[in-house]
């Protein structure tokens, strides 16, 4: 059994390797084409910043694997070995806290590395290591309060009930859904969110959700500044905990119409039904998840030299998670990836097809986007569509275009015919 589980993670990770591979030679191979989007010199970086990435990510996949196969090898054996506490919960919960922390601390270099190099080299990463060190000690401390109250509801389930599987999907999914309703609280721990000052940008916004139907707990300006240098907006929470958040650099770089598109684009998530959308999807990954891990024979535990016991138990759905994920992905990504055409021509309707197009080429150029990518990237992994595609949907064909170097792209050059020549009249 431990054989087939080792040869399935194989190919996991195979098939993960080649398309990693896959991607940094493609990105190579565009960068030294004609770049669109961006000047020449933003076009290699964003090349650059999106290889540097994948270099990383390759290595990062060959320790997984190795730490894959010292878990299943003899890392559960040794684990619980050191662990022994009376008590099937208790020594379920320390058990799982030590699997993470040894997970952790294995995958703490790359952390570091991506933050305070690679990030930090290509303009993004905002963050002291003071900073670094007390959101690490914050959300650990989170993690041991919440994680353990779960991992202990848990092993309690698995303890007590024979189709442990079925309750424990329950409680999961229940507590996902739980995380987005109180997923504002938990990041105003690490985060300030400013209500966004009265005047025509918060009226405007505030007729935009009156038109859309939401109402909200607030519009809010998040300081993301002072971590990352990227661009972002979001509707955060469920039920009356819903608010606008805008990143103070969206604000400081986007002007108000093209602000409103980007909004009128989240907005189109909230009027389709997104979030609950992906709750759905993500309920279905959980309990097919469960269902197969539910049913993993005994004999599977007893060849890697340990019990069947709830701690190894769940030890062993979150190591084998990534692989049923893995398989899952492309659905998940492509109706994602639908969703957010439908978005995009949401946020056009209400914010102008122009503001949105001027938008998302800023958005490519701030956060350093390279506008390609391989196909197997874009197919597993592309929540979103590529940008020349959701350009190109819009009515901009921007394969051909290039910024100048000097241009400040308020409003992009729009071909004479196509959609842009008659949207006035629409």
């Amino acid at each position: 059994m431990l054989e087939i589980l080792l040869a399935l993670y194989t190919i996991y990770t195979f098939m993960r390797v080649y398309i990693a591979v896959m991607q940094i030679g493609y990105i190579n191979d565009e960068k030294r084409k004609a770049p669109v989007l961006m000047p020449e010199g933003k076009y290699v970086v964003a090349a650059n910043y999106a290889v540097a990435k994948e270099k990383l990510s390759l290595i990062e996949m060959f320790v997984d694997y190795l730490m894959f196969v010292w878990w299943i090898m003899s890392g559960f054996a040794l684990l619980s070995s050191l662990i022994s506490m009376e008590g099937e919960i208790m020594q379920a919960v320390l058990f799982l806290f030590g699997f993470i922390v040894i997970n952790f601390l294995v995958g703490l270099p790359f952390q570091l590395y991506q933050t305070f190099k690679i990030d930090a080299d290509f303009g993004f990463n905002k963050m002291t290591p003071k900073m670094f060190i007390l959101d690490t000690l914050k959300s650990s401390l989170l993690f041991f309060l919440i994680g353990g109250a779960i991992f202990a509801l848990l092993a309690w389930i698995i303890s007590t009930y024979e189709s442990w599987w079925l309750w424990g999907f329950i409680l999961m999914f229940t507590i996902a859904v739980l995380a987005n309703v109180l997923m504002p609280f938990f990041m105003s721990l690490f985060n300030k969110f400013s209500p966004l000052e009265e005047g025509e940008l918060r009226d405007d916004i505030t007729k935009m959700m009156d038109e859309a139907g939401l109402k909200s707990d607030g519009i809010f300006i998040m300081d993301a500044s002072k971590r990352d240098g990227r661009l972002n907006a979001f509707f955060g929470g469920l039920g009356k905990s819903k608010r606008v958040v805008l990143f103070d650099t969206l604000v400081e770089k986007l002007n108000k119409k093209e602000l409103l598109a980007v909004l009128g684009h989240e907005l189109g998530h909230f009027s389709h039904g997104d979030i609950w959308k992906n709750i759905a999807l993500m309920g279905v990954l959980l309990f097919i998840s469960f269902y197969l891990f539910g049913h993993l024979p005994d004999v599977l535990f007893t060849d890697m030299g340990v019990r069947p016991e709830a701690g190894v138990k769940i030890a062993m759905l979150m190591l084998l998670l990534p692989l049923v994920s893995f398989v899952f992905t492309p659905v998940m990504s492509y109706v994602s990836r639908h969703n957010e055409y439908a978005a995009d021509e949401f946020g056009s309707k209400m914010g102008g097809k122009e503001n949105l197009v001027s938008a998302l080429m800023k958005l490519v150029t701030e956060n350093k986007a390279f506008p390609k990518s391989h196909p197997l990237v874009i197919f597993f992994y592309y929540t979103h569509p590529p940008v020349l595609e959701r350009l190109k949907e819009l009515g901009y064909d921007a394969s051909n275009v290039v910024i100048d170097e000097e241009e400040k792209v308020e409003e992009p050059a729009l071909p004479n015919d196509g959609i842009f020549a008659y949207m006035d009249k629409e």
